[in-house]
């Protein structure tokens, strides 16, 4: 039978044949072809919902692997039952034994947040005010000891309800590679991943979120008091005439904001001395932290790129829930300033510390940049979102719609 014959033809033949095979002999009754038709689409339909499920099973297992890597996972849990394969963790503490009491306790934590912050043990009486502030909207508060020194924190209340985790001068986005996967921190819907010099005086959690999540705000900050120390972006400062601000307008210096700014500092852009990530947003933001570049230089600037959508629209400061940056330089002791005593700063074998990490953290910043650019020729199918021309095409195709609904 010819494959160029159409179905009629067929059907007058009385014939039915799928790639040259031959089902049947002549029909005699049209209903019988129905049957036959009926059936082979209830194959197809098994078949093709037998592999979605496969891979939405997989997809479940793992979650944050890559494809290389997730091909890799599955052939390593093959010799598991799939029901009892667990693919994520959190980051709460466990009794272990149960009780009444700890049962309601489970029961009455609703609140499903995380706050993670690098400290040390100078910085205790702030960090202590920053973790209460926390712990009344029931965080899980997770501190990362980069001076070794645990010891000195049991004697406050909620000590006993953070997790510790301690590794000797290591950065904030070190511990976070290394302890924040994605996997772990799944179960939390925003992530606080701030520094430890931070005055609270002026923010609330609870309402901050609020904000947050009315007007779908994937990346944050809250806002800088104007007389904070340390600024580096006239973005981050609070306007006290707004709840929140997306964007910034300054004509000022060589960087000009202004309404067709479209990428960071002037819109999309958060600073990371306290960020704050949705689940979604974390997932990316946690593979774009480079394992070996330890102090977070440049990533700033390409956080956008995780806001699960328009980066002028779903990353944004925080205006009426404000912080203080008192730019305390700890780890790795305060810099050598002209003027200052020998002991107001640290020196070993004759080094300035803080000098020694300022220029390995602008080593850094140019490795990315470089990383960034050659991932960017490396991979063919990946398409800027925030290109100037798509931008220019996204907005012919917005005002074409318009009109045709006009």
């Amino acid at each position: 039978m010819k494959a160029s014959k159409s179905w009629w033809s067929l059907l007058k033949k009385g014939h039915f044949s799928f790639e040259g095979g031959v089902c049947g002999a002549k029909m005699k009754q049209l209903p019988f072809m129905g049957v036959v038709c009926t059936v082979m689409l209830f194959i197809v339909y098994r078949t093709t919902n037998y592999q979605y499920q496969q891979t939405e099973m997989e997809s479940k297992l793992h979650p944050f692997y890559t494809l290389k890597d997730r091909g890799m996972a599955a052939s390593s849990l093959n010799s598991l039952p799939h029901g009892i394969i667990e693919p994520r963790s959190d980051l709460e503490l466990k009794p272990l034994w149960t009780t009444s009491s700890s049962k309601s306790e489970v029961n009455v934590r609703s609140s499903h947040n995380l706050l993670a912050m690098p400290v040390g043990i100078k910085q205790k009486k702030n960090v202590d005010t920053i973790v209460q502030k926390f712990l009344s909207e029931n965080f899980t508060v997770i501190l990362f000891h980069y001076d070794g020194n645990v010891n000195g924190w049991w004697d406050l209340e909620w000590s006993k309800e953070a997790i510790h985790i301690v590794a000797h001068n290591q950065t904030k986005w070190w511990f976070a590679k290394r302890f924040l996967h994605p996997a772990v921190v799944s179960v939390y819907d925003y992530i606080f991943l701030w520094d430890e010099d931070l005055g609270v005086e002026n923010f609330h959690p609870g309402r901050y979120l609020e904000i947050v999540r009315s007007e779908g705000l994937e990346i944050s900050q809250p806002a800088l008091d104007p007389n904070s120390t340390g600024i580096h972006h006239r973005i981050t400062i609070r306007n006290r005439m707004h709840k929140f601000h997306r964007r910034v307008y300054d004509v000022r210096g060589s960087v000009k904001c202004s309404d067709d700014s479209e990428g960071p500092p002037c819109t999309g852009f958060v600073e990371g001395m306290a960020p704050v990530f949705s689940k979604s947003a974390w997932d990316c933001a946690w593979h774009l932290i480079q394992n070996d570049l330890v102090h977070g230089w440049g990533m700033d600037m390409k956080l956008g790129y995780c806001a699960q959508g328009d980066r002028t629209k779903k990353v944004g400061v925080v205006d009426s829930e404000y912080i203080v940056h008192q730019s305390i330089q700890t780890l790795g002791g305060a810099s050598a300033k002209k003027g200052s005593s020998p002991q107001k700063y640290v020196k070993r074998h004759g080094v300035d510390m803080r000098l020694e990490i300022r220029r390995q953290s602008t080593t850094e910043l140019q490795i990315f940049k470089e990383r960034w650019e050659r991932a960017i020729k490396e991979d063919k199918n990946w398409l800027d979102p925030f290109s100037a021309s798509r931008r220019r095409k996204q907005r012919r195709s917005h005002s074409r719609r318009r009109k045709l609904k006009a």
